[in-house]
């Protein structure tokens, strides 16, 4: 049985980890023996949630998936690790012992002399991403709410301009009052990007029972208040029940017409 080639991918924050992994994947032919695994990740799993959503072929492993993720490598064509910014490059080893693996950080243009370069055997120039990684890394799962999607238009402004603290980056996976899944991202100095939703069905019966959730990278972040304005932005089960029926009546409309 021929070997997988095992890739592993680190970076800066904001750098486009994660956008270089999803270009290989939409340059390969088949992707349904094709692995991929970011630790680290906890209960928020954003990375891994996107790359599920557009290859549903892949087997996508998360944390405490650790011995699940090595006991696939062998049935594998293709592994891909992902490490996030906070993760020290040593972790490597920890996580794959002595196996073989295609070094690769994807870092911003102006990054020069970082021990990634040192340590990589390809250099991705990615998005010209903030450089400096002091700073505090946030997170909350918010499975199972609905959030208002005009609030969360105006809690996205906020958190990228500066209404939480200096925010570098930020990203997050939301279910909204129409029934979707959307992906949202910033990071700072690059244009930013209209909100993308998700390939996935529209949820119109009750609470979503799949992840949503926000990652935001800074320095001196509001957490408390981070937290209460998101909380603001999400709805009641009445005023879920009362979109999802209204929603039901426009796409039926729509069938029929």
């Amino acid at each position: 049985m021929t070997k997988p080639t095992i890739t592993v991918i680190v970076g800066t924050s904001g750098a486009g980890k994660t956008t270089w992994i999803c270009q290989q994947l939409r340059d390969m032919s088949a992707v349904d023996q094709v692995i991929y695994f970011s630790p680290g990740t906890g209960t928020v799993p954003i990375d891994q949630t996107l790359i599920a959503t557009e290859f549903p072929g892949i087997k996508v492993f998360g944390e405490g998936q650790e011995t699940e993720f090595l006991s696939q490598i062998p049935q594998a064509e293709a592994v891909y690790l992902e490490l996030g910014f906070y993760f020290e490059l040593g972790a490597i080893a920890q996580i794959l012992g002595n196996q073989n693996y295609h070094a690769v950080a994807v870092l911003p243009p102006n990054l020069s002399n970082s021990e990634y370069h040192t340590w990589a055997t390809e250099i991705i120039p990615g998005a010209p991403a903030p450089t400096n990684q002091a700073g505090s890394l946030w997170r909350i799962a918010s499975n199972g709410q609905v959030v208002d999607e005009t609030s969360l238009e105006e809690f996205w402004y906020e958190i990228t301009h500066g209404a939480y603290g200096v925010v570098s980056r930020a990203k997050g996976i939301f279910d909204v009052n129409d029934g979707r899944s959307i992906y949202c991202d910033f990071v700072a100095g690059v244009p930013q990007t209209d909100f993308l939703e998700l390939d996935l069905p529209r949820c119109l019966d009750g609470r979503p029972q799949r992840f949503s959730g926000l990652e935001v990278v800074g320095q001196n972040l509001d957490e408390a208040n981070l937290k209460q304005t998101l909380l603001d932005c999400c709805l009641s089960d009445g005023l879920i029940s009362q979109y999802q029926q209204q929603v039901q009546q426009i796409l039926l409309q729509g069938e029929l017409v």
